[in-house]
């Protein structure tokens, strides 16, 4: 999991160049997150990490943190085993 972390902190990071994200810290309520991002975060995780995320995974909770995204790419990849 703490390499997944890796990879997700260093995506973000483009993003959030001024900030150093904490992995519980919400990037929905810092007001860091349009529509376009969201989809950059999901076209990042797909080709990432290799896995398909569908319309019914779409759920602002497993994108709020880095913790939160990388228990959701945990749980895609167990899937897909």
């Amino acid at each position: 999991m703490e390499e997944i972390k890796l990879q997700i902190r260093a995506f973000l990071s483009r993003f959030f160049r001024k900030r150093t994200l904490k992995e519980d810290e919400d990037i929905f309520s810092l007001g860091f997150v349009n529509s376009l991002f969201a989809m950059q975060l999901v076209m990042f995780l797909e080709k990432e990490f290799e896995i398909k995320i569908d319309n019914k995974d779409l759920d602002f909770n497993h994108f709020r943190t880095i913790d939160s995204i990388a228990a959701f790419v945990e749980n895609k990849l167990s899937i897909n085993k």
